[in-house]
């Protein structure tokens, strides 16, 4: 488990410029995000690493004043307590919702990139070296010999699923869940900002959030 959320923190610590997309999303079919209308909704990232938890909180609670990072109400002076116990230190706060964030899972997909297509230089007998003629060879070799030995080759990209949850307080359950994946991350806050805007997009599709 602490080999799990090392991994995690080095993941957001490294993550930007993503490509997110979501996978799979769920939502309670009795209630909606809009019929909640939050008030106070507590934002906890699952990092062991503390900067790194502020620093995906924080991101998060920038996008409304609304949302309040975990790290003011649950930190290291009462981490130890027990679930009821901190659930009453939310109910005293008067939260009323919880957004997490965590990573689920890491995935690796290989694809094969087609080297240079050189039937291009070879069929146009009338048009491309219809304009050569005349040349010495250096200048048609020199033209198109490095198009000879551009082969194709093999691909690896790492894909993080992150798992996004919406509490309700009030009524003590899950109201959304949804998985998104992300590629070529270099940046913790860039990235977040893309799961959020991915999650807010399926949310608005599916109507837990109004359309624009």
């Amino acid at each position: 488990m602490k080999q799990f959320f090392l991994l995690l923190s080095c993941i957001f610590i490294l993550s930007c410029g993503s490509t997110t997309s979501i996978v799979k999303s769920w939502r309670d079919p009795e209630t909606t995000i809009a019929k909640e209308q939050f008030k106070k909704v507590l934002v906890v990232a699952f990092v062991k690493d503390e900067t790194t938890r502020k620093i995906i909180e924080t991101r998060i609670a920038l996008r409304n004043p609304i949302f309040k990072t975990s790290y003011n109400y649950l930190n290291g002076t009462n981490l130890d307590l027990t679930k009821e116990q901190k659930l009453k230190i939310l109910n005293s706060e008067n939260f009323d919702g919880v957004v997490t964030m965590r990573l689920v899972s890491i995935e690796k997909e290989t694809h094969y990139v087609p080297g240079t297509n050189t039937s291009l230089y070879y069929g146009g007998m009338g048009g491309m070296y219809g304009g050569m003629y005349g040349y010495g060879f250096s200048n048609w070799y020199g033209m198109y010999s490095p198009h000879f030995y551009d082969p194709g080759y093999f691909q690896e990209t790492t894909f993080y699923l992150v798992e996004t949850n919406i509490f309700s307080l009030k009524r003590n359950k899950l109201i959304w869940t949804g998985t998104t994946k992300s590629a070529h991350i270099t940046n913790v806050g860039e990235t977040v900002d893309a799961i959020m805007e991915t999650v807010i997009n399926e949310m608005r599709k599916d109507g837990s959030l109004p359309k624009k």
